[in-house]
């Protein structure tokens, strides 16, 4: 039943992919942000799909961390999950994410429509000259920015290190961080297909001045930010129906 569930999960995923891509491509002509609201529609069928195929739904701590300002969202990467829940949880946002992934028939067209900062990551030092750059002009938009520090996604209880990108964009806009921790991973893994039942938890952290601040202090703060607070995450299936 759990392959079943996640197949037509799979299914419906890459049918609405097609679907919402189209939709959005034919939506260039509005202005970004309302583009934004259009193609979250794909992010909401698919969180409200793998509650009722795969009975993965998900609580938030800290809601009322979120300031009104667009701000820097730094947070762990484990799985697919939170570059969807994410749209419903923050305002319009960018992602960072390789460039490639825009080469991608359908699902790629539709990320471009959704303004990400896309970056070659064979070329380091320009590829961060670029993230800066790029970063402020989508905040200045009006747009909140999701960086995720580690690079990729990694297993639950084996964090990986913090890159500076998130923090530098943060100390040259002075625009303020909001920390998130979570234990999506356990539900729907790196790479998995199969979508195990349970409550995907959601800290949310108060808002992070970074005005006058160095990028390595800022980077330190949220990185213990979110370790501690990944320790204080149920590290099993618990919560699943």
């Amino acid at each position: 039943m759990l392959y079943l569930r996640s197949l037509l999960y799979l299914t419906g995923q890459i049918i609405t992919t097609v679907i919402v891509s189209l939709i959005a491509i034919c939506c260039f002509f509005l202005p970004s942000l309302t583009r934004a609201k259009v193609i979250s529609i794909w992010a909401r069928f698919n969180i409200w799909t793998l509650r009722m195929l795969c009975g993965i739904s998900y609580r938030v701590t800290g809601a009322e961390n979120i300031p009104r300002q667009p701000s820097i969202v730094i947070s762990n990467h484990q799985s697919a999950w939170e570059t969807l829940c994410f749209q419903l949880i923050f305002p319009a946002q960018s992602y960072l994410l390789k460039k490639q992934l825009l080469w991608l028939p359908f699902f790629g067209w539709g990320l471009a429509m959704n303004r990400p900062i896309a970056i070659d990551r064979s070329k380091k030092t320009k590829a961060l000259d670029y993230l800066i750059k790029q970063g402020i002009v989508r905040l200045n938009e009006g747009r909140w920015l999701v960086i995720f520090p580690e690079g990729t996604r990694m297993e639950p209880g084996k964090p990986g290190k913090f890159q500076v990108g998130g923090a530098m964009i943060a100390a040259k806009s002075g625009r303020p961080i909001v920390p998130v921790a979570h234990n999506a991973g356990l539900f729907w893994s790196k790479n998995g297909f199969l979508k195990y039942p349970g409550v995907v938890d959601v800290i949310i952290g108060p808002m992070m001045e970074t005005r006058g601040r160095k990028p390595r202090e800022i980077n330190r703060e949220v990185e213990a930010w979110i370790y501690a607070n990944l320790k204080k995450l149920p590290s099993g299936r618990t919560g699943s129906r």
